[in-house]
């Protein structure tokens, strides 16, 4: 990678938008505004890290020059300082290539998160509601917000299907690297005899999409409402308060009745339906160029075995990287910091390896 002349590119960039923004016609499109002010400030950052590290060099070049002094201690000092200034100028380089990678437009999103129950019947819902309640107390711990849109309990205390909202900084990538199909080894609280079951739960994590994002035209869309069905009280039962929308050309349905107004619920439906189309298209788009990014960290497809949850040995594993944990008690309970920093440290370097032998 060719940092200097990549760095050449992203001033000159960086010129074009500072004129761009003082335009008076900034605040025409706001959606492109807050484009260019977010790009902005990405280029902002990236030359200030550069910057640094062309101070670090000047560093480290000076140290080696007095390395060779004829005043002996001098020379020591020098000497003693080169470690430490190589390190951090690799330590800059490093941040430089990353903060230079193509950035995905999904990655500063808020996230839709659906969890479904699998294989293993009554075992895999325990299992799903024991997902939810991670990513619920990982989004608490984290400083996101979570807002439940649909579910759907089973016996037992286990869900059939969850499907909630989490909004905040960057949640798209905090979670991305979530979907999948997620595998659980344990003795269920049912087992009398004390066997390890395996069971499975789905996961889905889409990106929230914006109405410029999607447009979803009336007459594609067939909105029904109905009573909701279910527990939920007097209230939610006794009003017509669920609505179901089908978007006709792709035959994609969801309904939402947890809530009592039937507007919110409509309002959720939609936004569900929204972010599931926007995937399906990013998802299309991505299939055209399958060559590309072979080695990435999971397709993010929900029929790929991602992770296995070994109660009685306390071990997680996440099989795309190869990592395996013995702390799947604190996971399970949202501490989730060490494997998603794993993941994302894992894409980087592929993203490193090939942007390397592109250039």
């Amino acid at each position: 990678m060719d940092l200097n002349s990549l760095i050449q590119l992203k001033r000159k960039r960086f010129e074009q938008l500072e004129h761009d923004i003082a335009g008076p016609a900034l605040f025409s499109n706001r959606r492109r505004a807050s484009e260019m002010m977010r790009e902005h400030a990405n280029i902002k950052q990236v030359l200030a890290k550069w910057d640094e590290l062309e101070v670090a060099r000047k560093q480290l070049d000076d140290n080696r020059e007095l390395a060779t002094s004829r005043d002996v201690e001098i020379a020591a000092m020098a000497d003693d300082e080169i470690p430490e200034l190589e390190k951090r100028v690799a330590d800059l380089e490093r941040d430089v290539q990353i903060a230079l990678l193509p950035s995905d437009e999904n990655e500063e999103r808020d996230a839709i998160v659906e969890i479904r129950a699998g294989t293993g019947g009554s075992e895999a819902a325990i299992f799903a509601a024991d997902l939810y309640r991670m990513y619920h107390h990982y989004a608490e711990s984290a400083g996101l917000k979570t807002e439940d849109l649909e579910s759907s309990p089973s016996e037992l205390g286990g869900l059939k299907e969850a499907i909630f909202r989490v909004s905040g900084e960057s949640v798209f990538r905090k979670l991305r690297y979530e979907s999948g199909v997620h595998r659980v080894q344990r003795v269920p609280a049912t087992e009398a005899q004390g066997r390890i079951h395996t069971s499975t739960a789905t996961v889905a994590v889409l990106p929230e999409a914006e109405d410029v994002d999607v447009e979803l035209k009336p007459e594609d869309l067939r909105i029904e409402v109905s009573r909701a069905g279910g527990p939920g009280g007097q209230g939610v039962n006794t009003t017509d308060s669920a609505v179901q929308v089908l978007h006709i050309p792709t035959g994609m349905m969801v309904r939402c009745q947890d809530g009592r107004s039937q507007i919110k619920n409509k309002e959720r439906a939609i936004s569900i339906l929204r972010a599931r189309l926007l995937e399906r298209n990013q998802r299309e788009e991505a299939e055209k160029y399958s060559a590309q990014r072979r080695g990435q960290i999971g397709t993010g497809g929900r029929e790929e075995k991602i992770r296995t949850y070994n109660f009685p040995q306390n071990r997680i594993t996440d099989h795309r990287i190869g990592l395996t944990l013995h702390n799947l008690d604190r996971m399970i309970d949202g501490d989730l910091d060490e494997l998603i920093g794993a993941l994302q440290a894992a894409d980087v370097a592929e993203r490193l390896r090939e942007s390397t032998v592109v250039a």
